[in-house]
């Protein structure tokens, strides 16, 4: 968000709970350094098309300093051994593929040379400062924010501190009314652990690398940088299985038992770290308009701040993205105002909160599916037909990828006649397709999971999960946005 707000001529102090910044070793700060306020720090990460695009677009050097980095990218329709011929649009079917440690640290590197920001590290938020609002804009205005070291004032405070940066409760303090909140939880529970590939082997297999998965769990690969990629299992958290896959011998069983997982576990990978679990999975949105108007004026909130998404689709950095170039490009109209405040909820209701729509419903089907052991007939047959018959017919993929890369809404790609008629013809000559069947049936999934492995491992301890993509893709902060130009400072 700082840097962003700064390459559209204002100037931004940003407050970062962490002393200190990620540096360029990236395997030391991945796996070593301890940031528990990040949990979703080390669990695995995907650009998808639409956060690759505002990187490209708006901070081509970002871009540029995360592919020096070892960052890769993957076409969606390179599945297919042949891409079939392009089409407009298709250039933005691009997965980045890179642990979000890269991101970070090409950010940093961005900041450090950026002469509009200042970023305090080390120095988290306590506190807002308001006043009254003005005539013609009641209720409370922020002003600034207060640290352990001061107050720092400014036009506009944009709080990218997510879901527990502690807003709600000091907006409270200062007599606002409560955010408008939306919350689903999703029931699930992931497990990722992450290996290199041998040296010399740069890619792995094309496919299978995809989620698959049964009608109680799924296995997910995902390559990233530098030979490193993660191997994800998940259950539903009532699943009495579930603290067995913390042991990486009892993991390994499972995750082969996937057609993804034992293709990439068979290339003699090495692992690099433990069995990471995270639970406490959900879907929050938060808006700071309700039916009066605005909550509050002079802070907006981006990222998991509006919009904290289970990391199922990965649209998290996306979301967060679009929202912060949004401030920045928006910044400089009367911040301060009740108009800028409805102006700014009426964008996010309109451009994100479909897409965390889509994210609810994606998760009530598996969440359901992965608690009944169910699912496998009627609208959820037609369901799981579209993505299966996209691994195989590159019209359909194309569609699913525009999905997947925030580029189409499903209800408008999935409801081309073309498509349509591909899924039915595909569906119409296979009569005893059965969705959700890759890897173990249940017998199977008891017998791998069974053994010392499971008596060994303690209760697993609850691991909230942020979101998969912070609201900066720094660690949770709350920013200070002036609206001035480049040379207005962001201090009182």
């Amino acid at each position: 968000m700082a840097l962003l707000a700064a390459r559209h001529g204002h100037t931004a102090e940003l407050f970062e709970r962490d002393s200190r910044a990620p540096g360029t070793a990236l395997d030391r700060d991945f796996f070593g350094w301890r940031r528990p306020t990040v949990p979703q720090a080390v669990q695995p990460h995907a650009l998808l098309g639409a956060a690759r695009s505002v990187l490209r677009d708006e901070l081509p050097d970002v871009y540029a300093e995360m592919l020096g980095l070892g960052a890769r990218e993957r076409h969606e329709l390179d599945w297919f051994e042949e891409r079939p011929p392009a089409r407009p649009g298709d250039e933005d079917l691009v997965m980045l593929q890179a642990r979000r440690i890269l991101l970070e640290s090409a950010l940093t590197t961005a900041l450090r040379a950026e002469a509009g920001v200042v970023v305090r590290y080390g120095e988290p938020v306590a506190g807002l400062t308001t006043v009254p609002g003005p005539a013609g804009n009641p209720g409370i205005q922020v002003t600034g924010v207060t640290t352990e070291a001061g107050n720092y004032e400014g036009d506009l405070v944009v709080d990218a501190g997510g879901r527990r940066g502690g807003v709600e409760r000091r907006l409270a303090e200062a007599g606002c009314r409560p955010p408008v909140v939306e919350r689903h939880r999703t029931g699930l529970a992931y497990f990722c652990r992450w290996y290199r590939l041998p040296e010399g082997m740069d890619e792995g297999p094309r496919r299978p690398w995809a989620v698959t998965g049964g009608a109680f769990a799924g296995c997910a690969v995902f390559p990233a940088d530098n030979r490193v990629f993660a191997v994800t299992l998940f259950v539903h958290t009532s699943d009495t299985t579930r603290s067995a896959l913390r042991d990486p011998a009892v993991f390994e069983r499972a995750a082969r038992a996937f057609p993804p997982g034992a293709a990439w576990l068979a290339l003699g990978a090495e692992p690099l770290s433990d069995v990471r679990a995270t639970a406490s999975l959900d879907n929050r949105w938060s808006a700071l308009v309700d039916e009066h108007g605005p909550v509050v004026t002079g802070l907006v909130p981006v990222g998991d701040s509006i919009t904290h998404t289970n990391p199922t689709l990965g649209q998290g950095t996306s979301l967060a993205l679009w929202a912060a170039r949004r401030v920045a490009r928006t910044a400089h109209r009367d911040p301060g105002s009740a108009r800028f405040a409805v102006d700014h909820h009426d964008w996010a209701v309109r451009t994100l909160k479909p897409w965390f729509d889509f994210q609810v419903v994606a998760d009530a089907a598996i969440g359901e599916r992965f608690a009944t052991r169910a699912g496998r007939t009627g609208t959820a047959r037609e369901a799981a037909a579209l993505f299966d018959c996209a691994l195989e017919d590159p019209e359909v993929m194309r569609a699913r990828a525009r999905v997947r890369h925030l580029a189409e809404p499903p209800e408008r790609a999935y409801a081309d006649p073309e498509v349509k008629a591909r899924v039915a013809r595909w569906l119409a000559e296979r009569p005893d397709y059965a969705p959700h069947d890759a890897g173990p049936d249940r017998t199977e999934w008891e017998e791998l999971t069974a053994g010392a492995g499971r008596a060994a491992q303690p209760p697993e301890p609850a691991v909230p999960w942020v979101s998969e993509e912070p609201a900066v893709p720094v660690v949770p902060v709350v920013p200070v946005v002036p609206a001035a130009g480049p040379s207005t400072s962001a201090r009182s």
